[in-house]
């Protein structure tokens, strides 16, 4: 047997150390390559590292909440073989490159596959692969592990209720673990009970409770006073007609989820529009330093993503090489990893500009805070049939939202911030409905 060392990955040039959160495994367990060992935290963002080797989890050196720098023995494990004090680094997950359609077909990694807005473990889809289960048919299982997720052991029910001819999960019963599971994030994934002896004697228990804020929280809420206390914050609001892209979605959706293996979203059109627009507006893609103007020749688009532990904004680099499929695939790829602690560090790093799309939970008309230390930031408000006029006495039902751009008025004005929108407003509006992808 060798006996191999884990150590701490570094997860990014500038990530020195990093904190254990929890362990996926206990000593004595059984690990498999490329299984979820532990998930850690940085001072960017937690990830889930799997285990760079099968074996037994020997020893564990590091401990829940204990702070290690990189490359520090963390864990041994026991593996087959005839090396003695083999190094092994655990793996951080890897970042997807920057390719243009022309470059990849079109195809989805088995680690990263989604059904609807499930996510599932690489040993999940390789027993669901292997045993023919499609990514539908995951959806429809009911999950028992840690925020719902299926395990394999849920998925070897299922497939032994499949082949005896029994039904698993009735259809209300999926329905009240989406509840569960979606609805909104549980204090407890964003903060721990603490006690606090000041803060108790103000707030009195059974009637209050202390909560200590988690990592990611706490760093999105110094994040947001910074940006406020720095940027003076406009605001401008434009009404778009979104009736020409609802209907070349509708018509291709299918076509697209077919072939692609994921839903086609809205997102991808707003992003395109977005680096068009910024490329006759290059102001929007700049930063300030001090008393200089810091100007961006790439475009990359940060794309807020609302997660169980807070609110992450993957970036999409170098959004100006790609194409539209180019922009649904990242967006797909960086929302799914980022709601199941695949990010690393360079994911969420050197954004010139961010969208935020709170339009999916129901939100008509927002004002979201500048993403420091860019300049602007568009929010996009939900897609909504009403009535409007057409010319001077024709009504139409037609599909609007209003967008929101904040922006930093020490280098933009209320012209410029204008002017961009009615770029972005006149490319959705006009978008051609016969257009292929």
């Amino acid at each position: 047997m060798a006996r191999i060392e884990v150590v701490m990955p570094q997860m990014g040039e500038s990530i020195v150390e990093g904190t254990i959160v929890k362990w996926f495994k206990k000593v004595g367990d059984t690990v498999k390559k490329d299984e979820t060992l532990l998930e850690i935290s940085t001072d960017k963002v937690d990830s889930e590292i799997p285990s760079p080797a099968a074996g037994i989890l020997a020893e564990i050196t590091a401990q829940v909440n204990q702070t290690v720098s990189v490359r520090t023995v963390i864990a041994y494990i026991e593996s087959e073989g005839d090396g003695q004090g083999e190094t092994v680094h655990a793996v951080a997950p890897k970042p997807s490159t920057h390719a243009t359609i022309a470059e990849h077909p079109p195809v989805v990694p088995a680690s990263r596959q989604t059904a609807g807005t499930r996510f599932y473990s690489p040993l999940v889809l390789s027993v669901a692969r292997n045993e023919g289960v499609s990514l539908g048919e995951l959806e429809s299982i009911t999950g028992t592990g840690e925020g719902g997720r299926v395990s394999k052991k849920d998925l070897e029910a299922h497939i032994k209720a499949k082949k005896s001819g029994a039904a698993l999960s009735a259809p209300h019963e999926r329905q009240e673990t989406r509840s569960r599971t979606m609805s909104g994030r549980p204090l407890t994934q964003l903060a721990e009970p603490v006690d606090d002896a000041i803060l108790s004697k103000k707030y009195p228990s059974p009637d209050h409770e202390i909560w200590q804020m988690g990592r990611v929280l706490q760093g999105m809420a110094q994040h947001m006073v910074r940006s406020v206390q720095v940027s003076p914050h406009v605001a401008a609001i434009h009404e778009v007609d979104m009736t020409s892209v609802v209907r070349h979605r509708a018509r291709l959706a299918e076509e697209f989820e077919r072939r692609e293996g994921f839903k086609l979203t809205f997102t991808p059109y707003i992003v395109e529009a977005v680096v068009e627009a910024i490329k006759n507006f290059p102001l929007l893609n700049c930063s300030i330093e001090g008393e200089k103007i810091v100007r961006k020749n790439f475009i990359n688009i940060g794309i807020a993503v609302a997660t169980d532990n807070g609110l992450l904004v993957p970036v999409i680099k170098h959004a100006e090489e790609r194409n539209f499929v180019g922009y649904a695939r990242a967006v797909n790829d960086l929302a799914t990893r980022a709601r199941s602690k695949k990010l690393v560090p360079d994911d969420i790093q050197n954004g010139t500009f961010t969208i935020s799309n709170y339009g999916v939970f129901g939100t008509v008309i927002g004002t979201p805070i500048i993403n420091q230390p860019q300049v602007a930031i568009l929010g996009t408000g939900a897609i909504v049939k009403r009535l409007a006029v057409m010319d001077d006495e024709t009504l139409a039902v037609r599909s609007l939202a209003y967008f929101t751009l904040s922006f930093d008025h020490r280098i933009i004005d209320g012209a410029t911030g204008g002017m961009f929108l009615s770029e972005i407003e006149k490319r959705l509006e006009g978008f051609d409905e016969k257009r292929t992808l």
